[in-house]
């Protein structure tokens, strides 16, 4: 294969479209990391699969089988190439913006219900029964709910194994598996190694280099990546105690750290941005990750990527905002910027109301006083970090008076979060997506900035305007735009299915202080 053939641009206007068997071939014959996760290709003559980008000698076409997930190329009897690593690549895009069956069933195998509520959980959670969500998974995926949460588990076991020097036996459980003799067939099944011979692969010296009881990552993504913007965001809203951004490693580097709640237990993690001195397709953010139960590991990365939308799709979501007279300039000037999604609905749901008709600053010291007030004490601080955000259950029978806010805004806000505690309201990954709007707007003092703004970051719906928003109109007028929300709508008409990043976008036009911005109009 020529130099110039493999540097060949694939052309495809999105990852997620239709795409045969050809193009395939063409994204592995050119390397083409932008498919990486979008499928996996099985060499039946060596029993081995691999991601679009594999360094490894181009197969012969007739040799390669395509597979929509690593699940299927595992089920179909394949192991995972030792090179490129295809059990670590981000997600699909399609879980990003899918809102069927399938697309929320993935995003919760991704949080683990599977593991922690089996297939008939999950089932019940997506209002199906088990064999019509086998049936559906199988014929989409090449494989069922417990294939695909068998290959999360194996991608963890991993993970443990060649970046701690945790005895075999616990990694075989905090990786979910039943038993020790179910993760010792699985390791060997998938990786052709025993769990020994694939902690080996790695040197000694890699493990245990990060401080007691933390964990080193790499949390993968595709195309550019817009660092300065997620931490900036963040940063902006960071709650006192819960949140923090500070210097990181290397020059201009900046960690986000924050405390999360898991179904286990509790965790800090850190995330890294790119800093000055590495390109926005670098490929991954660093992170550690310090966890009281060690089986809440991937519950915990599937969170971050979520909050960081690491599994998106850059190169479509540019490509359409690009072509537009308004935003075109934006996306020149910042390639791929990201959705911010959240590692808790039920917290951004709180913070939600919080926000209603004050500015960002205002919004983020109510949440910290909230927090001081009603959450959870962290056993030992770390740094900045104290608390854990309250649950909605614990503000539901707080002390109205302690809510510094007018009465209506009181009212809604313990009127969410009965609601969520009880159940009558979800917001996880599963959720049908206009089921969930409709239930939020039912209650009172919710109203449609605040749904949107929850469909946009709680249910990471890439597809979400806000046309009442103050800060959409300052960045439309800072664009010489109509900034009035008829305008604003029409206008935002050609950034579909991406108008969630239209959004930031906007919201990151050039500003003066934006510390001081309202953001939204009343609920």
């Amino acid at each position: 294969m020529s130099d110039s053939r493999r540097s060949r641009p694939l052309r495809c206007r999105r990852l997620d479209s239709v795409i045969d068997d050809d193009i395939r071939y063409r994204a592995v014959d050119s390397r083409d990391a932008r498919f990486d996760g979008v499928f996996f290709t099985a060499v039946t003559s060596t029993g081995i699969y691999c991601r679009p980008s594999c360094p490894a000698v181009t197969p012969k076409r007739v040799n390669c089988t395509f597979y929509p997930s690593a699940a299927a190329a595992q089920h179909a009897g394949f192991r995972a190439c030792r090179r490129c690593r295809p059990d670590s690549v981000p997600g699909s895009p399609e879980w990003n913006h899918r809102a069927d069956l399938v697309g929320r069933a993935m995003r919760l195998i991704g949080d683990g219900v599977v593991d922690r509520e089996g297939v008939a959980g999950l089932a019940d959670r997506l209002g199906y029964s088990s064999r019509q969500l086998q049936r559906q998974l199988t014929a989409e995926l090449g494989a069922g709910p417990i294939a695909l949460a068998r290959a999360r588990r194996a991608q963890t076991a991993r993970l443990l194994l060649q970046t701690t020097g945790l005895p075999v036996t616990e990694i075989a459980f905090a990786a979910g598996f039943a038993s020790v003799r179910q993760f010792n067939d699985t390791v060997r099944e998938i990786y052709d190694r025993t769990p020994s011979g694939l902690r080996a692969e790695v040197a000694a010296g890699r493990r245990g280099a990060t401080p007691a009881g933390g964990l080193a990552l790499r949390l993968a993504y595709r195309g550019a990546l817009d660092s300065d913007h997620l931490i900036d965001f963040l940063a902006l809203r960071a709650v006192p105690g819960v949140e923090e951004v500070v210097p990181g490693p290397g020059p201009g580097v900046r960690t986000y750290r924050r405390t999360l709640a898991l179904p286990y237990g509790t965790g800090i993690a850190e995330v890294d941005g790119l800093g000055t001195d590495r390109p926005v397709t670098r490929g991954w953010l660093d992170c550690r990750l310090f966890l009281t139960d060690l089986r809440d590991l991937p519950t915990a990365v599937q969170r971050l990527r979520v909050l960081f939308d690491l599994d998106a799709d850059p190169v479509a979501v540019d490509e359409q905002l690009g072509a537009d007279p308004l935003l075109g300039p934006l996306v020149r000037a910042r390639p791929g910027l990201r959705s911010p999604g959240h590692v808790d609905p039920h917290e951004l749901a709180v913070r939600a109301v919080l926000g209603q008709q004050v500015t960002v600053g205002a919004a983020r010291t109510l949440a910290g006083r909230l927090a001081e007030k009603y959450g959870t004490a962290l056993p030992e601080p770390s740094g900045g970090l104290r608390l854990l955000f309250p649950t909605a259950a614990a503000l539901a029978t707080a002390d109205p008076e302690d809510f510094a806010m007018p009465a209506a805004r009181r009212r809604a806000l313990t009127g969410l979060c009965a609601a969520l505690a009880e159940g009558a309201v979800r917001l996880d990954g599963g959720v049908d997506r206009e089921e969930a709007a409709a239930q939020l707007l039912a209650l009172p003092g919710i109203g449609p900035w605040t749904v949107g703004y929850l469909r946009m970051r709680a249910l990471a719906d890439p597809d979400v305007f806000l046309p009442s928003d103050i800060g959409v109109k300052h960045g439309l007028l800072r664009l010489g735009a109509p900034g009035d929300p008829k305008s604003a709508a029409l206008a935002a008409g050609a950034w579909a299915p991406w108008r969630s990043y239209a959004v930031h976008r906007l919201w990151a036009a050039p500003a003066d202080d934006l510390s001081t911005r309202t953001e939204n109009t009343p609920a």
